[in-house]
């Protein structure tokens, strides 16, 4: 194992933050996978699953089981780790400009089209490595201005070259779920069921650039541009990404954290980046893939006290309760029904709501949704 601590833009004098990259396996010598944990850094379960994947991956190395290059990340986020107000984490959105760190990454595709476009031959891996290429120069020649575009920076330069990458998250409350671009999906599904997704919700584009589609949209919209140039030269989708939610902020146990990180290995192995003697068959699908675009996003109309009426994992139908919301002071009850059939697959951790607040959310099998499709 290869540990490097990869400094941040310093925002202030005598301040100062560094991004830490384990790195297993040899450059060049099969294929590379990228694995970062907690980019929203109040998110915790993939810390964990970072730690067991850490040990397990030192020990593939040193029998010299590993076939390929795995890059793992397991604090994508010191700058967020180290925000508290009142005691409370807050790593979801940056103090300084309230940007959420896992949205706003590069228009990859539009950044390297003019440069890459003429280079294109009739090699479809000859254009991957082109297209690696150019995004290596445009990372290398941004000078970001600050700490956030820093570690917006570090962690692109990190994995943009990955022909995989994961990004581990978790919800308030909820299920293991998946999310992953349609381009990306046939490449992404043994790993979804290996670790026994109960929700898979796919877009095409689901808005706002986060960091995971950051880096698969730049193949599928470059294969449009060369389309829309009337070339026909083939390039591969260079990069599959998935963002995978650990079910819910509290669900940090060693138990579970063992659990996804064999799942992960065992999807390694099946790609053969990690040698086995045999490979654990793919467990059967626990649901079919739906659109994100179907996904419901439950809300109060009233303020008040939040008494839930179903779990996550249930199945709902429309019309069927998922929660109260009562105000004690005058007693009234709002109702809040599920207003497609689904699973019911994340919802909130407090139990006291304001006016237009998100409850949870339902993965319908159909898209009644357009624009940007996740929330903030």
């Amino acid at each position: 194992m290869q540990r490097i601590d990869h400094p941040l833009l310093s925002p202030s004098l005598g301040s100062h933050k560094t991004l830490t990259s384990l790195h297993f396996g040899l450059l060049g010598s099969g294929l590379k996978i990228y694995i970062q944990a907690s980019l929203h850094a109040e998110e915790l379960p993939g810390m964990l699953v970072a730690h067991h994947l850490r040990t397990a991956l030192q020990a593939a190395e040193a029998k010299g089981l590993l076939h390929g290059e795995v890059v793992l990340v397991p604090v994508a986020n010191p700058m967020g780790l180290a925000q508290r107000l009142d005691h409370k984490p807050m790593g979801r959105f940056e103090f300084d400009t309230s940007e959420n760190f896992n949205r706003h990454y590069p228009d990859l595709a539009s950044a390297v089209a003019t440069s890459v476009l003429p280079t294109l031959t009739d090699e479809p891996m000859t254009n991957v490595h082109q297209v690696r290429h150019a995004i290596g120069d445009y990372l290398k020649h941004w000078v970001p201005a600050t700490e956030l575009q820093s570690l917006r920076k570090t962690l692109l330069t990190l994995s943009h070259d990955a022909d995989y990458v994961l990004d581990l998250h978790c919800d308030c409350e909820g299920v293991l779920h998946f999310y992953t671009e349609e381009p990306c999906w046939p490449q992404m599904s043994e790993l979804a069921h290996y670790l026994g997704s109960q929700a898979i919700l796919l877009a095409r584009n689901s808005g706002n650039r986060p960091f995971d589609e950051c880096l698969s949209s730049a193949w599928w919209q470059l294969g449009e541009k060369i389309a829309a140039s009337g070339q026909s030269h083939p390039l591969p989708q260079g990069c599959c990404s998935t963002t995978i939610e650990l079910r819910g902020e509290l669900d940090v146990t060693h138990a579970l954290a063992e659990q996804d990180a064999q799942a992960i290995i065992h999807w390694l192995q099946s790609m053969g980046v990690w040698a086995c003697d045999e490979v654990v068959d793919v467990p059967e699908p626990l649901c079919e893939a739906t659109p994100l675009a179907g996904s419901e996003t439950l809300r109060a109309h009233t303020p008040g006290v939040v008494v839930f009426a179903a779990e996550p994992g249930q199945r709902l139908a429309k019309g069927d309760l998922v929660a109260e919301v009562i105000d004690p002071i005058d007693g009234h009850i709002e109702r809040v029904a599920a207003g497609v059939d689904g699973l019911f697959y994340a919802r909130i951790r407090d139990r006291y709501i304001t006016a237009g607040g998100e409850i949870g959310k339902i993965a319908g099998s159909e898209a009644f949704r357009t624009g940007e499709l996740l929330g903030a």
